[in-house]
């Protein structure tokens, strides 16, 4: 390719960087579709589990093991060995990227179209690569808390086969308080910097040319996404972290809050939900 048809690639920022986004998009959520439907074979082990016999929960989750009088047999949890951690944690950074790229995408594709306008860097969409990688990584290091809770709560008997909550308590219990994190000003104040991408850049120094810089703006921006939804990923716990509605679910209502000009109506209408819906099921917890 000459030059002059990698000038024209590049002018067409917009464009290149959008189809990154959705190849990316597309590419994490049929790994976690793939991984979904591994887990809903019957008499099938999860596809990156197939000769570790490694159950996702991380438990030995005995559904049909049987005792000699035909009962079912407690859970046993079963340690981890570096290779369940490192599948558990590549299942949660995927899924992390096919939940969050959607909603950071206006974000992105407003940072490739500043750097254009701005004439500051020949190579926007090297930059904005910078960028996107930057918010990644921020998602990246939630995915390790994310796999240590999940072994936690594996260890503790508290996750069933599919990895959702199987103690009534715990997922009232989550539901409240990821309710009540919809209310607080830290949300407040980090979903307005993820609404308004242009206050953000502006407020942040704008677009930045060299690699590290882009790189530590996307973590800047990331750091403000993980504040405003957090919280909510811990529902992934109490509907099934392989519960495709579920994460397509919370995906939606993450873009619905990061790109609908309804302020706060949203947070605050499904935080009640999560609130009611809690409190639900503790009254009706043995």
């Amino acid at each position: 390719m000459n030059d002059t048809a990698i000038e024209a690639v590049l002018r067409r920022d917009r464009v290149v960087v959008t189809v990154a986004l959705v190849v990316i998009t597309i590419l994490a959520w049929g790994y976690v579709l793939w991984l979904a439907a591994g887990m809903a074979m019957p008499d099938s082990t999860p596809p990156a589990a197939s000769g570790g016999g490694m159950d996702m929960s991380g438990m030995d989750m005995p559904g049909m093991d049987m005792d000699g009088t035909g009962a079912a047999m407690a859970p046993v949890f079963r340690a981890w060995a570096p290779a369940d951690f490192a599948f558990i944690l590549a299942m949660w950074a995927v899924m992390m990227v096919g939940m969050m790229t959607p909603s950071v995408a206006p974000m992105v594709l407003l940072y490739a179209g500043v750097g254009r306008k701005a004439r500051m860097d020949g190579r926007p969409i090297a930059s904005t690569g910078c960028f996107f990688a930057g918010y990644v990584l921020v998602w990246g290091a939630f995915s390790v808390v994310a796999t240590l809770a999940q072994w936690l709560l594996a260890r503790l008997a508290l996750l069933s086969p599919v990895m959702a909550a199987n103690n009534m308590v715990l997922g009232g219990l989550v539901l409240i308080a990821a309710g009540l994190y919809q209310w607080t000003p830290v949300k407040a104040a980090c979903l307005r910097q993820c609404q308004t991408p242009i206050a953000f850049l502006s407020s942040h120094g704008g677009f930045r040319s060299n690699p590290s810089g882009a790189l530590w703006l996307g973590i800047e921006h990331g750091a403000y996404c993980l504040g405003c939804c957090w919280a909510l990923m811990t529902l992934l716990f109490v509907g099934g972290v392989m519960n495709v509605l579920w994460i397509a679910g919370i995906a939606i209502l993450v873009l619905l809050e990061k790109t609908v000009p309804f302020g706060r109506l949203i947070p605050r209408l499904s935080g009640t939900l999560m609130v009611l819906a809690g409190i639900w099921l503790l009254a009706g917890t043995p």
